[in-house]
């Protein structure tokens, strides 16, 4: 059986040293008001910290992202990538 096609984004961020918790703290404050699912952690690598989306609305997601996610202060840089939605059910 096919589950539900969902939008669903993951979120790169790369942010000025020692300001993780900080970004993680207002990342959760701007979701907690859309009605978007998310997850965000912090993590060791090329990135500081990611964060996964799911919405009803693919143009919620681009539009939370764009005009939130990436506005937030000491967020240096992010590389979104949006799932392919035809592929998830393969």
């Amino acid at each position: 059986m096919k589950k539900p096609l969902v939008p669903t984004a993951y979120v790169l961020l790369n942010s000025d040293l020692g300001s993780d918790e900080s970004i993680i703290s207002e990342v959760k404050q701007i979701l907690a008001e859309e009605n978007v699912k998310y997850e965000v952690q912090g993590v060791y690598g090329v990135y500081d910290i990611v964060l996964k989306l799911t919405s009803d609305d693919a143009e919620k997601l681009r539009a939370i992202i764009t005009n939130k996610v990436r506005k937030i202060s000491k967020v240096q840089s992010t590389l979104t990538m949006m799932v392919i939605e035809e592929q998830e059910n393969l």
